[in-house]
């Protein structure tokens, strides 16, 4: 069915790179999920009604806001669309994650007044009166949600929506808590036993579980959380094809939307490089990281020596001590100047983010051994984080 409606609504397919294919999968997803979820709700409150059924009620209650996240969700893609213009150079793709935001929102309020009503419920109960229509209707539902989970996962992970994503596993988690209805159906239609506020009280849990984990996956987009580290992976095995190219560090990625990837990242050379040959190669490398990886790179030179023995032993001899101290350590950029007195060695000192270390401490730590190695070495270190 999935394949079925993308091959009747989407011209160009595979063409996923293009914003307007995009565009046109994120209104098939929004589209059909409005129309199912419409259904459902329909279908569910009017048997909730019927029966009686607090548990039911909610459910329904739960599809019409999948509804409306649908709906916000179009619009979000329509405006993520929009074209650059003077105050917003990069586009307008985060609408996509804002029009998110206030669709978690609105899931969270929903999510607090059924807990309200099924806790009245609870203390209030009534046996609620079930058909074998209300059962067969409950289980076609989900079903339909189970169909929904895979055609938004399908669509998803085709043009890498994080918004569609979580789309999806809001689907699943919704086919969990109906589920859970048709199991309270059950229990009233051949037990004679109501756990109906109980099931209610757990659907409206679900919900507020699952918008405050859509709203913490939308808040890290918006701040800028750390890049997928297979992106990165494939970043650096790209560019250590590249002749002269020695290594890359400080890589930074900047997300301003799906599509719209921002990289940069020093790029070391041997010093004694043909300077226009080099520039060269760094400008072809960012053309064809832009080809392969559809976003705009920018590279700086950092130019090393790599023929010298002593700064060769040196930096081989610092990676060491580095190493001995914390393995996820690492060095950059080691370079030494002879001043005659004394030989600096000067060198940058990655410390991922998440190390609680004293970093003067390190350093001081650093320095000594490198100091003892020659009384006229004297280490210059510039401790930084990575950004990936």
């Amino acid at each position: 069915m999935t394949n079925l409606l993308i091959k009747l609504f989407i011209k160009n397919k595979d063409d996923v790179q293009n914003q307007e294919v995009r565009g046109k999968y994120a209104m098939l997803s929004s589209i059909t999920g409005i129309v199912v979820n419409i259904l459902l709700s329909v279908f569910k409150l009017i048997i909730g009604v019927i029966a009686n059924s607090m548990s039911i009620i909610s459910d329904a209650l739960n599809n019409v806001t999948d509804a409306g996240s649908s709906v916000v969700t179009m619009i979000g893609f329509k405006m993520s669309q929009k074209k650059v213009d003077s105050d917003h150079p990069w586009g307008h793709g985060r609408m996509e994650y804002v029009t998110g935001f206030f669709v978690d929102i609105l899931i969270i309020l929903v999510g607090f007044e059924l807990l309200q009503s099924s806790i009245e419920k609870i203390l209030h109960p009534e046996l609620p009166s079930i058909s074998n229509i209300t059962l067969v209707l409950l289980a076609v539902a989900i079903l339909a949600k189970l169909w929904l989970f895979v055609f938004y996962r399908k669509i998803a992970k085709k043009i890498d929506s994080a918004a569609i994503k979580g789309t999806a596993y809001d689907s699943i988690s919704d086919s969990i808590s109906t589920l859970a209805v048709f199991i309270s159906a059950l229990i009233a239609r051949f037990a004679g036993i109501t756990i109906d506020g109980y099931v209610s009280l757990l659907v409206s849990v679900f919900i507020l579980v699952t918008g405050c984990k859509a709203i913490k996956e939308i808040i890290d987009l918006l701040l800028g959380q750390k890049p997928d580290p297979e992106f990165v992976k494939e970043i650096e095995e790209f560019a250590s094809k590249y002749e002269t190219i020695q290594g890359i560090h400080d890589i930074m990625v900047h997300d301003y939307g799906p599509g719209r990837k921002i990289v940069s990242f020093h790029a070391e050379i041997p010093a004694n490089s043909n300077i226009l040959k080099a520039h060269d190669i760094i400008d072809q490398m960012e053309q064809d990281i832009f080809e392969k990886f559809h976003c705009i790179t920018t590279i700086h030179m950092d130019p090393i020596v790599v023929d010298d023995e002593e700064i060769n032993e040196m930096k081989q001899y610092t990676e060491a001590i580095v190493k001995e101290i914390n393995e996820k350590f690492s060095i950059h950029d080691f370079r030494m100047t002879d001043g005659g007195e004394r030989i600096n060695l000067i060198f940058d000192l990655v410390i991922p983010t998440d190390e609680k270390i004293d970093v003067a401490k390190v350093v001081s730590e650093i320095r000594q051994e490198i100091h003892k190695k020659n009384e006229k070495y004297y280490a210059v270190i510039k401790a930084e984080h990575s950004y990936v």
